[in-house]
Formats: C-alpha cells, structure tokens, sequence
C-alpha cells in the first residue's frame, strides 16, 4: 500500500469527537439512559473518549461497553477455522437504554449490522443509535451512521487507516492507496 494523505490529525480527531458529543447529548435530550458501547477494536477508545467528554459537560458518568462481533460477521466462513474472538463486556442492563453502537470507520455496512445483531442478543435498547469518526461510503447495506466526525468520500482502491492514541500511540487518520497487482495494467500509464 502506498501512502496519501493524513486527512485528520490530532487537533482535528478531538475536535471530531467533542463535536460528536454534544450531537448524542441533544440527540439524546441529556445523558439520561444513555449507554456507549465500542466495537473492538478502535471503537472501544472512541466510545471511552466520548463518554468522558459527556460527563464531563453533562456531570454524569456515561457508563461504556465492549462488543466483539467476531461471530457475528456475515464472512466469518472465509476468516478461516479458528476466528479469533474477543471480549464482549456489557456491565449494565441495556433494556429500554439509548445505546450508541461505536465504531472508527463506516465502509460498507457489515461490521455496523453484525453489531446490531450481538447487541439484540443482550437486551432490548429503547433505540440504538451509531457513531463513527470517519463515513467513507460504499455501502453495501442499508445502515448510515447518526453521528459522524468526519464524511470521507474514498474510491475502493483507497484504505482509511485510524491511529489513536490508546492503541497506535497518535491520533490521526490516513488514506492510503491499494497497489495495483504488479504486471496489471494502469489508465493513463
């Protein structure tokens, strides 16, 4: 893969997030019943980041959880034999809670319905709602994300690649460029 482009630094990635949660809390009308669940494996910083800074303006601790979707991937058959699952750690009661399902990056769809799918399996939200820093379209299913921090149109040949802090030690967004298969034929080359 080749390198393109930081398209969100530091500055921009907090911005993103500060922004993204004054939009849950009016969503919300306040951080009543309101639960963050981070989908492994950069979803999960995301969803603390987020809770921290609504109680910090709202002064209620938002509690967090952890979703693993492993077993719940349309693909999970072309993972190979032994897929490897993670934790899923939900240490509160979801029924009739406003969830906000997390997540880094919205692409086609898939991993945010499979985390539908797991979250209905642990109870009975009042509403699920969906939060991702970066929508690079191409959806495949019919899922948009309700709190965006950044709208990234990509062509399929491009890969957004999010760095946090918590698990690559800087935040940052970066596309990059799929290399054509070598001997494959390039327009205009």
């Amino acid at each position: 893969m080749r390198f393109k482009a930081v398209i969100m630094g530091e500055e921009e990635v907090r911005r993103a997030l500060v922004r993204m949660a004054h939009e849950i809390v009016e969503r919300n009308k306040g951080a009543e019943d309101l639960v963050l669940v981070g989908i492994h494996t950069r979803g999960i910083p995301l969803a603390q980041r987020l809770a921290q800074l609504i109680g910090g303006f709202e002064g209620k601790e938002v509690p967090v959880g952890i979703l693993d979707i492993t077993l719940y991937r349309d693909d999970l058959s072309e993972i190979g034999l032994q897929p490897k699952v993670r934790e899923t750690r939900i240490p509160f009661d979801l029924n009739g809670k406003s969830v906000v399902l997390v997540d880094d990056v919205l692409y086609t769809g898939r991993t945010a319905r499979a985390a539908l799918d797991a979250l209905i399996d642990l109870g009975r939200p009042r509403r699920i709602y969906l939060a991702v820093l970066v929508d690079r379209g191409h959806r495949e299913l019919p899922i948009r994300a309700d709190f965006v921090g950044k709208n990234l149109p990509t062509a399929r040949s491009e890969v957004v690649k999010v760095k946090l802090r918590e698990t690559d030690g800087e935040d940052r967004v970066e596309l990059w460029e799929k290399e054509a298969p070598s001997g494959a034929h390039r327009e205009g080359a």
